[in-house]
């Protein structure tokens, strides 16, 4: 952790700030997890040692509740399950995903100490726990979580007193990380990384946290000097200024006073109306499409957790129709409805339909986040894999290759993410060779791929670029 060093940040307590300078796509630290659980959900479809997404899993004999891939995962996760097994079998049923990790973390805390390597520079006793600033509410669920957790933790494990539990669970509450699975596409667990924690936020921040082979890797965005603070995003960039320091404020406790907060950069862009030849629309116009585009977000979701993607469609096009000509190509509603059409288009195999309103949200995402962002390079890759899919291999290509140089910065050249767009960036590059020496020729042979599909990308539309907007885990 060399690179790195604790110091008091201005009207933020504790921070991390950079010992010497950073280039982009430099990683600045990687740490694997204190421990980490698989989300109650997807307990049955994920590894719990590897995180990975299989389709058939091995039970353990004994809890009848982990899942592992095969002898060598089980072998592998034996350590960390061992204590949990043991609890799972004698409480008689599963706790939630909360009380599994902070049981698990406590165990190896009662075993290794509270610092568990060299490597580690806070202890989980100097974290902020935020229980007084928790509303009434959320206090209710979070002792409901402690009354369970004394109920599973077994009587012959080393006994703690309420403070350090409820200490530990306001840890968790306002510290988790998502862990996602192999090719880093789907949330599927949560854990805690104790540097990770000690990194501040801002709203246009240098650094990006990504989950990289089982460790997470802070990774510079751009030029960082020595004795700069180092910062990531705690939320996401598209929400309003406002709506920002509201989920701030509720989710992590503090309010944000970062600049682009105070200035509300970009917010008029997100709200605004569209102009065309210096001509723009009125205030009530825009707020009138504003206000029925959000009506018909809320029905648009309601279809799709429905599965009725037909539906979908249909409200989808009947709003894009009515206030395409009146918002901005950086409406945050419209460019939700751009992303969520084209999505569902693909999947429904309507391809040119789908790789026009992929691109049109591209567009917008590039003048609103960051030019390094992880969504805007998510989004350009799936872009690219839908206009290669609609035969547009020359915009296809393109979009492969902006995702490419985004993800090359966020991601780094090891991860699975990146590795499968090299292959992608390669397959479109030798295509386009090809398309430009004889269209007959090109048009032939990507019939054929298409029936084995190489590139396709997910399942049931997910939103991809959902997993890497909420790394940071908060218990809804």
């Amino acid at each position: 952790m060399e690179n790195v060093a604790i110091f008091d940040s201005p009207g933020k307590g504790r921070g991390l700030k950079a010992t010497k300078e950073f280039w982009a796509g430099d990683v600045i630290f990687s740490e694997p997890s204190l421990s980490a659980v698989v989300f109650d959900s997807l307990a049955e479809r994920i590894c719990h040692s590897c995180f990975r997404r299989q389709e058939k899993l091995q039970r353990c004999g004994q809890c009848k509740f982990a899942h592992y891939c095969d002898r060598t995962c089980q072998r592998a996760g034996w350590a960390e399950h061992k204590q949990e097994c043991a609890a799972i079998k004698a409480y008689g049923k599963v706790p939630n995903e909360n009380i599994r990790l902070v049981a698990r973390i406590m165990w190896r805390l009662d075993k290794e100490g509270s610092v568990v390597s060299d490597m580690q520079l806070t202890s989980l006793e100097e974290l902020e726990d935020h229980i007084a600033d928790m509303q009434e509410d959320e206090l209710k669920e979070f002792k409901v979580d402690i009354h369970n957790f004394l109920d599973y933790w077994p009587r012959n494990s080393k006994q703690h007193t309420i403070d350090v539990i409820s200490h530990m669970f306001g840890v968790v509450n306002c510290n988790g990380f998502t862990v996602s699975d192999q090719r880093g596409l789907q949330a599927v667990g949560v854990g805690l990384f104790p540097n990770l924690c000690l990194v501040n936020h801002d709203c246009w921040p240098n650094c990006t946290v990504i989950l990289n082979h089982g460790k997470i890797e802070l990774r510079s965005l751009g030029k960082i000097e020595e004795g700069e603070e180092l910062t990531v995003a705690y939320v996401d960039f598209l929400n309003l200024s406002e709506e920002r320091r509201r989920l701030l404020k509720t989710q992590y406790f503090f309010d944000c006073t970062c600049h682009h907060c105070k200035n509300g950069i970009k917010d008029d862009l997100k709200l605004g109306g569209k102009e065309e030849e210096g001509v723009k629309p009125s205030e009530e116009q825009v707020k009138e499409a504003t206000d029925y585009c959000f009506q018909m977000l809320e029905k648009m979701d309601k279809a799709r957790l429905n599965g009725d993607y037909h539906e979908v469609v249909k409200i989808c096009k009947e709003c894009i129709e009515k206030t395409e000509p009146i918002l901005a190509d950086t409406h945050i509603y419209l460019l939700r409805m751009w992303s969520t059409l084209s999505e569902v288009q693909a999947y429904l195999q309507y391809f040119n339909d789908a790789a026009d309103y992929a691109r049109k949200m591209v567009d917008g995402y590039m003048k609103l986040y960051h030019p390094n962002n992880a969504v805007l390079g998510m989004a350009a890759m799936r872009a690219g894999v839908t206009h290669w899919q609609a035969g547009l291999i020359e915009v296809g290509h393109g979009m492969v290759c902006k995702a490419y140089a985004i993800l090359m910065v966020t991601h780094g050249p090891t991860h699975p993410i990146t590795k499968d767009l090299e292959a992608m960036r390669m397959q479109t590059e030798m295509e386009l060779r090809m398309f430009k020496q004889n269209e007959y020729v090109y048009h032939s042979m990507r019939e054929a791929a298409l029936k084995n599909r190489p590139m396709t990308m997910m399942h049931e539309p997910g939103s991809v670029e959902e997993g890497i907007k909420n790394l940071f885990h908060r218990r809804k």
